[in-house]
């Protein structure tokens, strides 16, 4: 029997919360929803854990399951491998960690009539973050795409009983999200008309001969193939906020509950800049993506800006959570930088960074959701003084600000040891300087609010104290695996470099 469910993991990992979502939604009232919620995580999270210890003890680093047993390229494949698992770990991990943290943290910042609707609408988001992960379909990956898409929507929108802002940003991410979903499903058409196909590795396999006839006098489909790669890049540059494509998310981040700011900063974009690594390496090929079109100097080059722009944004801001929102998109470029050079290092880097930055920035998000839990604000100057006053939980947001500056013995120098030893790999030494002034960027705006926290002067009247233990173990939790991952990097070194030796021999 157990043997049996072992083999079903793949689709109960996406079909699990899916229907606990629609359950809570429907029968979720008087808090049951959060115990449904805590529950369901906490299994995807086994079963997570599971796939990936199969699929690294498998000889092919690659298991696939066949919706319906349908057989492939006809029905829709599920495929786990090295990178694949480990993602969709990250997102359950962080989906249990969170959901655990959010139960007084949402009923502070969402009316009680609607709690069930919220928690219906977080296991939906995480269905389709899990879907996106594991589908082998580009068509199937847009409907997870969508799924997730809009249960984000929605969640962000529920932040306006703190602040209206929250319905202008919910409104601002559903018409950028739709075009890039737009974009996306347009190149699935595409490259639907090339190749008469919707799986990723068949559609790989078609376009071989496809690209081997553009070197002769009737070239095929030549056109629709690069409009086709195009719109999807565009698309999923949307999903993942790369610059200039960012708009949707300082205000997204800023705006929402405390717990769907920090599940979106640790898992929305690192899930977007999977699909755009699967699609580059394993629907299209590397051959052609920065071979024939120079895709890596434009990711590059954006990477560059996201870097510089988004640590210079997040220096100006006074609101913390816009400040940690600027410094994801800095981030995202430090993760797109990674598989831009398409060398060992920097996929390893890519890989490392998605997971650091999920724990560290999630960690940094549920810091400030005590705070506001607190003090009912995330400006700087309502951190002033708090070192005193919230010390465990000061001390968490100061140790991962160690962790995006990239402090020796923290997890954010692993990754970007590895990114830069990547860049000098590649040749591109101008990008391993952008990576170092970046550091030196985040070190400012991460001083500017530790000064505010532990050298600022405070009212002694006013009386603050930690958060309940329910919401400071989960953010101690994920700063802690930040830090051990720092120190003790051959985990996550082990499970990056597996991911990249099989994206890159994919690629070839």
């Amino acid at each position: 029997m157990l043997e049996h469910l072992r083999t079903q993991l793949p689709a109960l990992i996406v079909v699990t919360p899916l229907t606990m979502g629609l359950i809570v939604a429907l029968i979720g009232r008087r808090q049951i929803g959060w115990y449904i919620a805590m529950a369901t995580t906490a299994g995807v999270f086994a079963m997570t854990l599971q796939l990936l210890m199969d699929v690294l003890n498998h000889g092919e680093r690659s298991l696939t399951y066949l919706m319906g047993n349908w057989p492939v390229p006809y029905g829709i494949a599920y495929k786990a491998d090295p990178l694949s698992a480990s993602v969709m770990l990250i997102v359950a991990a962080m989906a249990a960690v969170i959901t655990f943290y959010a139960r007084r943290s949402v009923a502070s910042e969402v009316p009680v009539g609607k709690l069930h609707y919220f928690w219906g609408l977080w296991l939906f988001c995480i269905t389709g973050l899990l879907g996106i992960t594991i589908t082998g379909d580009a068509f199937n990956l847009y409907v997870l795409l969508e799924i997730s898409s809009l249960s984000t929507y929605t969640l962000v929108a529920l932040g306006k009983e703190r602040n209206r802002r929250a319905l202008t940003s919910a409104i601002n991410y559903l018409l950028l999200g739709t075009m890039g979903a737009c974009f996306y499903l347009v190149g699935v058409a595409y490259l639907y008309m090339a190749t008469g196909s919707l799986n990723i590795p068949d559609i790989a396999e078609r376009l071989q001969p496809i690209y081997a006839s553009w070197g002769t006098d009737a070239p095929l489909y030549q056109k629709t193939v690069i409009a086709g790669f195009a719109m999807m890049a565009v698309g999923l540059s949307l999903k993942l906020a790369l610059f200039p494509l960012h708009g949707w998310l300082p205000n997204a981040y800023t705006y929402a509950p405390s717990a769907v700011s920090a599940l979106l900063a640790s898992t929305a974009t690192k899930v977007g800049a999977y699909a755009f690594m699967r699609v580059i390496f394993t629907l299209v090929g590397v051959g052609f993506a920065f071979g024939r079109l120079h895709t890596d100097i434009a990711l590059m080059a954006c990477s560059g800006a996201a870097i510089i722009v988004g640590s210079w944004m997040a220096i100006r801001q006074v609101n913390v959570k816009k400040l940690l929102a600027y410094s994801s998109i800095a981030q995202i470029g430090y993760i797109a930088l990674g598989f831009a050079l398409a060398n060992r290092d920097g996929m390893t880097a890519s890989v490392i960074h998605l997971i650091n930055h999920a724990l560290t920035k999630g960690g940094m998000f549920l810091a400030l959701g005590m705070v506001m839990y607190r003090l009912g604000g995330t400006r700087l100057s309502d951190l002033r003084g708090l070192g005193r006053k919230m010390p465990l939980t000061m001390a968490a947001f100061t140790a991962g600000g160690l962790g995006l500056i990239g402090v020796p013995l923290t997890s954010g120098f692993v990754s970007k040891w590895y990114l830069v030893s990547g860049c000098l790999e590649g040749g591109r030494y101008e990008m391993a300087a952008v990576v170092l002034v970046g550091s030196l960027l985040a070190l400012i705006y991460v001083w500017r609010v530790v000064e505010t926290i532990y050298f600022g002067k405070r009212d002694e009247e006013v009386q603050v104290r930690e958060a309940p233990w329910t919401m400071l173990v989960p953010t101690l939790l994920l700063i802690g695996a930040s830090l051990y991952f720092g120190i003790n990097a051959s985990h996550t070194a082990y499970i990056a470099q597996a991911a990249a030796d099989y994206l890159l021999g994919a690629a070839r």
